[in-house]
């Protein structure tokens, strides 16, 4: 179970603030509170998926523009979609970068519906930088109609849908959010999801210290589990702190990179303290089976060729 101490809570917040104090003096967006919400098109944000186990494929940087043509290096997004429909997934969460080059809602509609559309009865997605590309994420808002951030109850598990653009909504904000609701709503298992991830080896972005205030907020919250995008890699972590040290205990929170889903592929540079696994060369899905108590993984290539996998108990 998570530690909700209102120590735990406060110096969440208080990481929070320090890191993106300058961030929110330069006006970036706050989100009212009725705007925290999930996907109209998929179900409902107060609808449960009520199941002792639940299978959720999860994957980010996804489809290409409706022009691009498809290669073995690039626009792989029909490959990994069916891959996804082959495993019956309860739930998809899609991990930002959904649609290229700029979340354009006619992009959205000529390129993501005929791929990964197929999904959007059971999505759950996340804003990635590239939704960016229109004012305010328009395109994604218009095709999803979320709020920036949300939570979604998925089996026995608390998922934490968040948006990690810090430079365009208020982070310190969306932190304070992330630390309360945790606080407020203990469960055995919970996870985070955001397209920026706070520890990556790629060559490309790598670790990305502007979501700091949301990591802190997710771990010292209890948060088992960690999902983000945006290096179009695949990784996993051994569960590890705020700081990212490895806790070599059933504590701390197991954190994935999970950027292969069709855009392209990026090569692993040096390995973070903490990572356990790493492939650059190929595109794929991870699926996760939540249990009331724990979680298994798996990620596949396209081919359907198990790349790593493994267990553990919600701590």
């Amino acid at each position: 179970m998570r530690n909700t101490s209102r120590g735990a809570r406060l110096l969440a917040l208080a990481g929070a603030l320090l890191v993106f104090g300058t961030a929110a003096c330069q006006g970036p967006t706050q989100v009212a509170e009725d705007d925290v919400r999930g996907p109209s098109t998929g179900l409902p944000p107060d609808t449960a998926i009520e199941a002792d186990t639940v299978n959720v494929v999860t994957v980010g940087d996804i489809v290409c523009e409706s022009d691009m043509a498809v290669t073995d290096t690039e626009c792989q997004q029909s490959a990994t979609a069916d891959l996804a429909s082959s495993l019956e997934p309860d739930a998809v969460v899609a991990l930002g970068d959904l649609q290229y080059d700029e979340g354009q809602f006619d992009e959205f509609q000529r390129s993501w519906a005929p791929s990964w559309g197929r999904f959007d009865d059971i999505i759950a997605p996340v804003p990635g930088n590239h939704e960016y590309g229109t004012e305010a994420a328009g395109g994604y808002q218009r095709y999803f109609d979320t709020g920036p951030y949300y939570v979604r109850e998925i089996g026995a598990w608390r998922f934490y849908l968040l948006d990690s653009n810090c430079d365009q909504i208020d982070c310190a904000q969306e932190a304070t959010w992330l630390a309360d609701d945790l606080a407020a709503n203990p469960s055995a298992c919970a996870a985070v999801a955001m397209h920026h991830p706070r520890w990556s080896s790629s060559a490309e972005h790598g670790s990305q210290e502007q979501v700091d205030g949301l990591w802190a907020a997710a771990v010292d919250g209890g948060v088992d589990l960690s999902l983000a995008g945006h290096d179009h890699d695949y990784e996993r972590f051994a569960p590890i702190d705020a700081a990212g040290n490895v806790t070599g205990t059933d504590q701390g929170t197991t954190h994935f990179v999970v950027g292969t889903g069709g855009r392209s592929l990026y090569e692993i540079g040096d390995p973070q303290p903490g990572s356990e696994f790493a492939a650059g060369d190929s595109f794929g899905v991870l699926v996760l089976t939540l249990g009331p108590e724990s979680f298994d993984w798996r990620f596949l290539d396209v081919s359907g060729e198990v790349l790593d996998k493994g267990q553990r108990a919600c701590s």
